[in-house]
């Protein structure tokens, strides 16, 4: 599984303000991406993990004219929930919830494949929780974050999604949380402060609206290489994207 990200220190303001995306491009985005997941997700139920009636995955957004949203990477080298060089030549931002089935499936059988990458120095990869799904993934989400102020983000997150799978909600509860990072070994003192932390919320509700201004309400949804894809597609199209977004860089 990926490796921990190790000792990054705090978001200041600056990188929290350079996370603001252009009018302009968020307009374009917001009725691209919405309508999108309306159509293919509206069916999909964090509690039974069901694909929308219809059947199958629902596909990639594959269109020409699709606007380019690279200005969307915050490529801050203090994002705490990044992982990658802050200039590699290709960029993922991945919209995730806590409590969605298929963002634990995504997590699971495509997000090694894509750590490969970054590890060999042409990925940047930067998660941004939106927490659909309510108070509960909204907690997993500070809680993942507290872990990241510990430097141990990728570590929490693959353990929220351990074996491909999400945590029931009684899981999510603070208790659980904090008794999952004293499992991990980190500090408990410090992650039960920082879970509490204004600022942990702010950076929490920040990455959350620039989701919802692109009009991602459901997950998961990506943006690679300044492209959206739609759902937990299967690996193969995420290395192909991948592979198109490193050769239009090259």
């Amino acid at each position: 599984m990926p490796a921990e990200t190790k000792n990054r220190p705090k978001p200041s303001n600056r990188s929290r303000s350079s996370w603001v995306v252009p009018g302009a491009v968020l307009t374009v985005a917001a009725v691209l991406i919405a309508v999108i997941v309306r159509v293919n997700w509206s069916g999909a139920s964090p509690e039974d993990g069901t694909l929308p009636s219809g059947g199958g995955a629902p596909t990639e957004v594959q269109d020409p004219e699709q606007p380019d949203l690279t200005e969307v990477e915050a490529r801050d080298e203090d994002d705490l929930l990044a992982a990658g060089p802050v200039d590699a030549p290709v960029a993922l931002i991945v919209f995730s919830d806590y409590q969605c089935p298929f963002c634990a499936r995504w997590s699971e059988q495509t997000l090694p494949s894509m750590m490969e990458h970054v590890e060999a120095g042409d990925l940047r990869i930067e998660w941004r929780d939106i927490n659909v799904f309510g108070p509960a993934s909204e907690r997993a989400a500070r809680a993942s974050y507290a872990a990241a102020l510990q430097g141990a983000f990728w570590e929490y997150h693959d353990t929220l999604f351990e074996d491909g799978e999400r945590r029931s909600e009684g899981e999510l509860s603070e208790e659980a949380l904090i008794a999952l990072a004293g499992e991990l070994g980190l500090d408990i003192e410090q992650f039960t402060a920082d879970l509490a932390a204004e600022e942990t919320a702010q950076v929490i509700a920040t990455n959350q609206q620039l989701g919802f201004d692109l009009g991602a309400t459901s997950t998961p949804v990506f943006i690679l290489g300044g492209q959206p894809i739609v759902g937990a597609q299967p690996t193969e199209v995420f290395e192909d994207a991948f592979q198109t977004a490193l050769d239009a860089a090259e």
